[in-house]
């Protein structure tokens, strides 16, 4: 690994002493690469992922590529539609040691603006 790399997971983990999800409230964990950007719902007392959504879906891949805003904002919208389906209304937000900025936040706000409260 790089050292970029190991500084995100290092941050990552000071993050997650924090934030943890139950059934009450699930985690919405957000991972970024290059070309991609995935979320899940992860309820860590189960150790399960409740819900999950991506940009390397067949349905979104005519947005293009997968690594821009217009894709995290899809992504976005996405994981609250499903997540409002299971029945999960409150998440708690895991950025993944990533900065909230860019396809995060664009990510984050969608969700919110699609009635996932957090």
């Amino acid at each position: 690994m790089d050292e970029k790399h190991e500084k995100r997971i290092r941050r990552h983990r000071r993050v997650r002493k924090k934030v943890s999800g139950d059934s009450a409230r699930p985690r919405l964990n957000v991972f970024r690469s290059l070309s991609h950007i995935y979320a899940q719902i992860i309820d860590d007392d189960a150790a399960t992922t409740l819900v999950s959504a991506s940009s390397a879906e067949k349905e979104l891949r005519s947005l293009g590529s997968g690594g821009n805003l217009k894709a995290a904002e899809a992504v976005g919208k996405l994981i609250a539609e499903r997540a409002k389906a299971a029945g999960i209304e409150a998440v708690r937000f895991d950025r993944g040691g990533y900065q909230f900025h860019g396809r995060v936040k664009r990510l984050a706000d969608a969700a919110r603006e699609a009635g996932l409260r957090f």
